[in-house]
């Protein structure tokens, strides 16, 4: 009997119905000579490590039957013939291998910041710049680092940590001077190709590493759900975005404070994911898309994940989809786009869980799309100052910082101004001492007083406590 391969998986993307797990992840097998299906309880599923379910005619009896038959010495079948079912032994899900945690730690030595982009641009170049004590707990909070040589120096350094501590991957971005992404990668890559380029070996933790399908195979900041049992979370897509929900709405100090968290990308909204999650309430904001096509799927898969984790709340606000312009919906802006607009003061004041108080885990039973009055704890990240926060936010009286600027002025002027590098703090170093000060006091005497721009008078008095030191 030459049937051998008579009966094929069929070719290309098109999936069925596994009669085993109902998942649409099922290949038929096909007649090569007629073209036809076999018997629909003939494939194999895709989920190799959840449903295993293959049967093969040719295990099971079907393929001596219709070659038996077509020799002539069956003219049919027999009536109460039925293939026996024939299941793959189900293959133990490997486990994970994890990222050399000696290679990752090396990311987050001190001085390498003074070359990060990402953390400089935040301390001087946004709109708003931020403390460095925030930025710096921030920096821990998420074990942000910097990648230090070749072609990504200065790179910042995305780890993700599962809730055990283990580092799951090292995603790397690089930014320009606006903190728009000019380049991504993995550490786990940049190490491979120095090593290939040079005629290395690989490190030994490297070869497995790279071998394993999954790599990216948690959330970023997964491993702050062991430290913050019971805080709320607010789950966005990028690492980034992450990290400037923090900034804005602040560390999880409270058990009501958020817990800023990320899936990686559109596709990682996923069950294995967010399974992390169980009892948790999760704030769900989803990137723009065109026709708000990653809105409407996330919002699908949430109330499939919410039937299978008990206890867990997903709450998704609409509030980008309803006023985002379609310039931004076609860019995919994110919630990050529209932060980094405005003053992170504002954002500090308010208490969201104040706003929003959370519904009881035993009434949870679908998901929720959060109401007009709940959308305006997150209005104030929209294009539109005239919504309700701004109006009622409190005015603050500008203070005169006249007296500060001509104290500092006598001193810079009174003494010998270095020309090497100075290191202002652990974070940040200024190259050009005589630029730093020119430039920080064009700024704050244009706008004395205000508050947003407070930061550049510390740095200036900063800077004299460091020079004073010094000097004595």
């Amino acid at each position: 009997m030459n049937t051998e391969h008579r009966y094929t998986l069929e070719k290309g993307s098109k999936k069925h119905h596994c009669p085993d797990c109902n998942k649409k992840t099922f290949v038929l097998y096909i007649d090569t000579e007629t073209g036809d299906y076999l018997p629909e309880q003939y494939g194999r599923c895709d989920r190799e490590s959840n449903c295993s379910y293959h049967l093969n005619p040719y295990l099971d009896g079907y393929a001596k039957a219709i070659w038996e038959q077509e020799q002539g010495n069956r003219s049919e079948l027999p009536n109460n013939w039925k293939p026996k079912r024939k299941k793959a032994i189900s293959q133990p899900t490997p486990e994970p291998v994890f990222f050399d945690f000696e290679t990752f730690k090396q990311t987050l030595q001190p001085e390498r910041y003074e070359k990060n982009t990402f953390i400089q641009n935040l301390f001087y170049r946004v709109q708003f710049p931020f403390e460095v004590d925030e930025v710096t707990k921030v920096i821990q909070l998420y074990r942000l680092g910097t990648v230090a040589n070749g072609y990504r120096a200065g790179a910042n350094t995305f780890p993700f940590i599962d809730v055990k501590g283990n580092v799951r991957a090292v995603q790397v971005k690089q930014f320009d001077e606006q903190n728009h992404t000019t380049g991504t990668d993995f550490l786990h890559s940049i190490i491979e190709k120095h090593h290939t380029r040079n005629n290395k070996p690989l490190p030994e933790w490297l070869e497995a590493y790279t071998k394993q399908d999954k790599r990216i195979s948690c959330l970023f900041g997964e491993h702050l759900l062991s430290k913050y049992h019971s805080n709320p979370v607010a789950l966005v897509e990028a690492p980034k975005t992450a990290v400037y929900g923090t900034l804005y709405f602040g560390l999880p100090e409270t058990p009501e404070s958020l817990i800023w968290l990320a899936v990686y990308n559109k596709s990682s909204f996923s069950f294995d994911k967010l399974k992390a999650l169980q009892g948790r309430f999760v704030y769900v904001f989803p990137d723009l898309s065109k026709d708000g096509n990653t809105f409407k799927e996330w919002e699908t898969k949430a109330k499939e994940y919410e039937s299978r984790l008990p206890g867990t709340r997903f709450i998704f606000s609409d509030l980008l989809e309803q006023l985002a312009p379609e310039r931004d919906k076609s860019e995919g802006n994110d919630l990050a786009d529209y932060l980094i607009k405005q003053d992170w003061r504002l954002f500090k004041k308010r208490n969201i869980q104040e706003q929003t108080p959370q519904p009881e885990p035993e009434k949870v039973t679908k998901v929720t799309k959060v109401t007009h009055q709940q959308n305006i704890i997150f209005s104030h990240v929209a294009p539109l100052p005239k919504v309700e926060v701004f109006k009622t936010k409190r005015i603050e009286q500008p203070q005169n910082w006249i007296n500060d600027i001509a104290e500092l002025e006598n001193y810079f002027a009174s003494i010998e101004l270095p020309t090497q590098p100075i290191k202002l703090n652990r974070c940040s170093t200024i190259t050009d001492c005589s630029l730093f000060i020119k430039s920080h006091f064009a700024t704050v005497k244009a706008n004395n007083g205000k508050r947003t721009f407070l930061p550049y008078l510390n740095r200036l008095q900063e800077l004299k406590q460091v020079l004073t030191t010094n000097l004595n």
